[in-house]
């Protein structure tokens, strides 16, 4: 009986070693497509409220490709690989990706998200420093999105960063904002140029009071500290009705276009191949 109680507080339920060994598979895949240097950007445009015809910017989404060339769902990884070497090499791949699109159109602005551990991270470090120093004009047209949780876990350290490459041009929008524990004194410090709402306070707000009252608060102390205001997840006209007449500032969510592999500035009257 004790050898047996004993395998049941190892090993845990089978479901969780099922899911355990299903995790492992996973993150070795991801390790030898990073490797492999098998990743592709997935386009997302970022549409003026005032234009809804125009994208402001495009958020270009890391997609890694597996050996039999499936993209490998980031909610799979990403949340186990964030704080290990595999974390910081997907940011690696991700900006390397981002500052090739950059150079090849000098017309569009693109957003990469970025952990704040990278910023610790010689080879992303000089990545970055290297892009910007070759291009300057690339800096005015790259916008890095951080998210509130790494943001505010690591203030001190991305904050100094943050003044440094905007002294470039480089812009920064602080995502997921409100689904976290912000502290207010170091949104004030930071000085992010746009915060992104959370989705989970922008779907189906046309009709959500609980929405619409908390949108407008996160909107309210957007625009105190003079930062630009954009509405992610919109997902219905409705909606996107409602946060015009709300006085948003930018929207992004599939009712204007889901990720897409091939660049929507490339080929704009063309079905594009979501990812």
């Amino acid at each position: 009986m004790t050898d047996h109680l004993d395998h049941r507080q190892e090993f845990g339920s089978p479901l969780d070693y099922m899911v355990d060994q299903q995790s492992r598979m996973t993150m070795a895949t991801v390790r030898r497509a990073v490797a492999r240097g098998d990743a592709v950007l997935a386009y997302q445009p970022v549409v003026q409220s005032d234009r809804l015809g125009r994208a402001a910017f495009h958020e270009g989404v890391i997609r890694i490709i597996d050996e039999t060339g499936r993209v490998v769902p980031l909610h799979d990884f990403m949340h186990l690989a964030e704080t290990t070497e595999l974390g910081r090499q997907i940011d690696c791949l991700a900006l390397d990706l981002g500052l090739k699109t950059l150079a090849e159109d000098a017309s569009i602005r693109l957003s990469i998200n970025m952990s704040a551990r990278s910023i610790g991270y010689p080879t992303w470090m000089r990545m970055v420093r290297d892009g910007i120093g070759h291009d300057p004009s690339l800096a005015e047209r790259l916008i890095f999105e951080i998210s509130e949780t790494s943001a505010m876990g690591m203030p001190e350290v991305v904050g100094p960063f943050m003044r440094e490459l905007q002294s470039h041009g480089v812009s920064f929008a602080l995502d997921d904002f409100g689904s976290g524990y912000t502290s207010f004194r170091y949104l004030r410090d930071f000085c992010f140029d746009m915060i992104k709402i959370d989705g989970q306070f922008i779907r189906e707000i046309a009709t959500q009071r609980d929405n619409q009252v908390l949108a407008r608060a996160l909107q309210s102390i957007a625009h105190h500290f003079d930062m630009f205001t954009v509405a992610d997840s919109v997902e219905s006209a409705e909606d996107a009705a409602f946060l015009i007449d709300m006085g948003i500032d930018c929207m992004q969510g599939f009712y204007f276009g889901g990720p897409t592999l091939m660049p929507p500035w490339r080929s704009p009257g063309s079905a594009a191949v979501r990812a």
